[in-house]
């Protein structure tokens, strides 16, 4: 191994390290601030590091990169993580979630994510994609004075590993018919050609299917609601905007690899269709809060595969700019729900009630996070949307543009009640028997979110050129 190659290893160097540190800590002191500390400042790290310059984008001893897009997705994962550990504190304390483990759990899934991000063959990007899953696993059944959570994590375990055996092995078919595991030849050597072979055409098969669970599509998607119904609130912020962007960053580093994946478009266009009918339809009927942002989140991945589809359009840069954005919007409504959570606030929709004059700033960045989901402008829900459906008409995708414009219409319903329930409906601040209990790092991550999504809807150019030039 070079110094090259550990200059490019090292924000997962930082991470692993990191993780064995707070375990150690934790044992010796007991001290759940010093934990959380020490694994934002690992997490911090390899953010920080990723964002500089490598002198060689490959370690070809290491099967891993250090492109452009693999530094912004590093960072984004890195400090994506450093913010739920920051919302995680207050609400784990409150839950009576102990235990050095949560934020170790943190930071190994943290790593699953980058080692995907920096994959330049399959082993590393299915290896990377089930060490993240695996460190879900673990943090969706962690409340053990809830029943539900952990049934919730044994359902996403159960099907978890159904998924993982689909992809070990379609990416075993596909080692069949081409003999490496390499990215660009695994790519090329099974999308070209008339008439596709029948092992490969088998081996995409089994990878779609094992993806459809990762991003929540139609027909995997059962898991969703009862995981994030269930598991603690800064947990399903980073598992809805961190492994969904990571699985979304799994299927640019494959379909960007190929001249004309086109092959693949019917099971991706199926997919999409269905998600975003089936997720959005099924929003409509919820009445507890995560619930619902569950099946909206199947309809937001059905937007992202469409993007995905409509590659000849700019729809790659597309679904990595939306993926990003989900990956705020998220952070902003479920650490506001978790504030609130902390707060007594329950799980049905009546229990938001008046919150918006009890709770001000939660309730302020809830509803901003609802607006950006439903695509109301400025935002970058909207910003989002329109890049991925304009992509789609410049693609030819119109028959499939318009039902995602119409479901998103549908949309705006479930997500602005939630906003009226907030300040429609007051409910008098003696019916609460409490101020608003929020820390200055919690006022901050919520507030760093909030501005992020309006600023990014506001100004979205400069990161959508980079994704441009990446892909």
């Amino acid at each position: 191994m070079t110094l090259v190659d550990i200059r490019i290893a090292l924000p997962l160097l930082i991470l692993a390290i990191g993780a064995i540190l707070v375990l150690i800590v934790g044992a010796i002191t007991k001290n759940q601030r010093a934990v959380i500390i020490l694994a934002i400042i690992a997490a911090l790290g390899a953010g920080l590091w990723s964002m500089q310059t490598p002198p060689v984008l490959l370690a070809p001893t290491l099967n891993l990169s250090a492109g452009g897009l693999t530094s912004l997705f590093t960072a984004f994962f890195a400090f994506l993580s450093a913010a739920v550990l920051v919302l995680s504190h207050g609400y784990n304390t409150q839950r009576d979630i102990r235990g050095e483990e949560y934020a170790a759990t943190i930071l190994f899934t943290t790593f699953g994510m980058v080692a995907l991000a920096s994959a330049t063959d399959l082993l590393i990007l299915f290896l990377g994609l089930e060490a993240m899953t695996f460190g879900f696993y673990f943090l969706a059944a962690i409340d053990r004075e809830q029943n539900v959570s952990g049934e919730a994590g044994l359902k996403y375990l159960l099907m978890g590993v159904l998924s993982a055996a689909f992809l070990a092995f379609g990416i075993a078919l596909l080692y069949c018919v081409v003999g490496t595991l390499g990215i660009s030849g695994i790519m090329q050597g099974t999308l070209i050609g008339t008439p596709h072979n029948p092992v490969a055409l088998a081996g995409w098969g089994c990878i779609m299917i094992g993806m459809a669970f990762k991003l929540s599509l139609v027909p995997a998607h059962l898991w969703t609601p009862d995981v994030y119904d269930a598991a603690p609130a800064p947990v399903v912020a980073f598992l809805s905007g961190g492994s969904k962007a990571a699985a979304v960053l799994l299927l640019l580093l494959l379909l960007s690899q190929a001249d004309e994946p086109a092959v693949l478009r019917i099971p991706l266009f199926g997919m999409a269709l269905l998600s975003m009918l089936v997720g959005n339809l099924a929003a409509l009927r919820q009445n507890r809060v995560r619930r619902m942002l569950a099946y909206s989140s199947i309809a937001q991945m059905g937007y992202i595969v469409l993007a995905l589809i409509s590659y000849q359009g700019d729809g790659f840069a597309a679904a990595a700019f939306y993926a990003i954005a989900y990956g705020i919007m998220s952070l902003a409504a479920f650490g506001a729900i978790g504030v609130l959570e902390q707060n007594g606030c329950g799980a049905n929709l009546d229990d938001y009630r008046g919150r918006g004059f009890t709770h001000p700033l939660a309730a302020g960045v809830l509803a901003i996070a609802m607006f950006s989901l439903a695509g109301i402008p400025p935002s970058i829900g909207f910003t989002g949307k329109f890049i991925i459906f304009a992509s789609a008409i410049r693609a030819g995708e119109i028959a499939l543009a318009i039902i995602g414009i119409l479901t998103a219409a549908v949309s705006i319903y479930y997500y602005l009640r939630v906003v009226t329930a907030l300040y429609l409906q007051h409910k008098p601040r003696s019916e609460d028997g409490s101020r608003e209990n929020i820390s200055v790092f919690e006022i901050a991550i919520l507030g760093l979110s909030a501005a992020l999504i309006i600023l990014v809807g506001l100004f979205p150019s400069q990161l959508l050129d980079f994704l441009k030039t990446q892909l």
